[in-house]
């Protein structure tokens, strides 16, 4: 549409290094068209790469080799009985076996579901409900946690175990039915917090997930030469971003099934990583390595530092150029729309400091009023979005409904202002989510939790800033009339038994004799609270 004055969208993107676009593969391209058309190009070429502790474990998975495994995976599934449309939800760490299960699904036209593999009870048994998921893929015991005896609690159906390359379904390629031919039905059911205590079910497609994944790509323009890095949960709404970048510029990427600093250094350095990717707590943990070692550039090969998923402080921004002595770009997305925004290495560095990058083509923004009315540009307002990377909405018709305007615009729930240059600028958010390290944690959820544990008279969880987490989650207790005083300790163990997630838990703990309220409905006035504990 015609740009105007309350309304942007984005420049058209600059052309990829390779001779691959997901238009180039029809009007409704499909993630497993892109697959193949990447394994013609470049068959011999690295995609991925799985870094072990120990060098002689490392793995490496070509993009042709990544097409002909996922296919005898897709065989072997339908050998079980896995069809076009069948829900399967796995919850496994960032690893190939990984991968090459969600790209067989894909290749089944199956419908998935990933789980972070941080969830317990409360999240992955609502997954598992409201997906009404026939199937469920999962680690057997990682990192202390038994994911196989947590299915049998919560009574998941069709329960496999995916710890290692030969417990992959296998079967003849030759069996299977046509791939899907159209990338427009909903494939995709992932999961995010949101303002509600229970998580919601957002509806995504192919098309949806690879115009996400074209702004990534076009915005950070990668070179062949290129090695990238996933050392996040692959999962999260970033896998399939990430994935499709790597399809579209066959280049590879470097998989760290956990993520933690100094130990993954050497994986870093050994392959050559030129772009690390994360969020703003990667950026603080590399630059506290790099302290430790002034004088030598912590990765020698990196050049780019990209992420998104929390807020970004300018002076982190120009920390990471001044110490790490590469280029940032920070991007602005959620489980709703992949990729909304990018950083591009070519920004000015005013912009790509102080700003969340410019949508691609296909992505318009909005800003509006209090009663959804544009306002003109430069003004602050509610950021809504309508363009391909949009999700299709939620499992729960009635939360589809609240989402989204009378002109199909999502509504974010985030507030900020266009530049005249078409960046944005995100200055708040209107929705009670804390975003710690990424991930959305509903302030709701731990609030009831809290509400459970003997001495707490009410409660308020709020979001602080914080330099390495993006915000840390702090639990404000109103307690009951001579109750002992609580401490940090027996919150969380009380937490933690109730089955919240580790990375849910509260990081700080205030005590009050009396909550902040409003006069009329008596409602806790959580800004004071920020204003309060952000000084303190």
């Amino acid at each position: 549409m015609p740009e105007t004055p309350h309304s942007r969208t984005g420049p058209d993107p600059a052309p990829p290094a390779a001779p691959d676009t997901p238009h180039a593969l029809g009007a409704s391209p499909t993630l497993w068209a892109l697959v193949a058309r990447r394994a013609a190009l470049t068959p011999d070429r690295p995609a991925l790469i799985q870094a072990a502790p120990d060098p002689a474990g490392d793995r490496t998975l070509t993009f042709g080799a990544l097409r002909d495994r996922a296919e005898r995976v897709a065989a072997g599934l339908y050998g079980r009985g896995v069809r076009p449309g069948t829900v399967v939800a796995w919850q496994l760490p960032t690893r190939i076996e990984t991968v090459l299960l969600s790209l067989a699904l894909a290749r089944l036209g199956a419908v998935q579901s990933p789980v972070i593999p941080l969830y317990r009870e409360r999240e992955t048994g609502f997954a598992l409900r409201a997906s009404q998921a026939e199937f469920f893929a999962v680690p057997g015991v990682w990192r202390g946690f038994d994911h196989t005896a947590m299915a049998a609690r919560l009574g998941a159906r069709g329960v496999f175990r995916v710890h290692a390359p030969a417990d992959l379904p296998d079967g003849d390629p030759a069996l299977l039915p046509p791939p899907p031919a159209d990338g427009t039905g909903v494939r995709w059911i992932y999961w995010t917090s949101g303002t509600t205590s229970d998580p919601k079910g957002v509806l995504h497609t192919d098309r949806s997930l690879l115009a996400g994944g074209s702004c990534l790509a076009h915005a950070l323009r990668p070179a062949p030469g290129d090695t990238g890095s996933i050392a996040f949960p692959y999962a999260h709404i970033g896998g399939p971003d990430y994935l499709v970048m790597l399809l579209l510029y066959g280049f590879p990427a470097v998989l760290f099934e956990t993520f933690a600093l100094p130990d993954a250094l050497d994986g870093y350095r050994r392959h050559g990583v030129t772009i690390a990717g994360g969020s703003t707590a990667f950026y603080t943990m590399f630059l506290a390595e790099q302290r430790k070692r002034p004088g030598g550039k912590l990765v020698p090969t990196l050049r780019l530092m990209a992420g998104g998923g929390a807020p970004k402080p300018p002076e982190v921004h120009h920390a990471v150029v001044r110490e790490l002595g590469c280029r940032l770009a920070h991007g602005y997305g959620m489980t709703e729309v992949p990729m909304i925004t990018m950083g591009c290495p070519d920004d000015s560095e005013d912009d790509l400091a102080h700003t969340e990058g410019r949508p691609p083509a296909g992505m318009e923004i909005r800003i509006t009023g209090p009663a959804g009315d544009p306002l003109p540009a430069g003004a602050e307002g509610e950021v809504r979005l309508r363009g391909e990377a949009v999700c299709r909405g939620y499992l729960d018709p009635a939360a589809t409904a609240e989402a989204f305007d009378a002109e199909g615009f999502l509504r974010t729930g985030d507030l900020g202002r266009l530049t005249p240059s078409g960046h944005l600028v995100l200055t708040g958010r209107s929705k009670d989510v804390i975003i710690r390290k990424g991930e959305n944690i509903s302030a709701k959820e731990v609030e009831e939790l809290l509400h459970g544990l003997p001495g707490v008279g009410d409660a308020a969880v709020i979001g602080l800033p914080d330099p390495e987490r993006g915000e840390r989650v702090c639990a404000v207790v109103e307690q009951a009339p001579g109750a002992a005083p609580l401490t940090l300790d027996r919150v969380t163990a009380h937490l933690r038994a109730a089955g919240l997630a580790p990375h849910k838990l509260p990081e700080q703990l205030e005590l009050l004799d009396a909550l902040p309220r409003s006069e009329a409905l008596r409602k806790v006035l959580k800004y004071k609270l920020r204003e309060r504990f952000t000084r303190s």
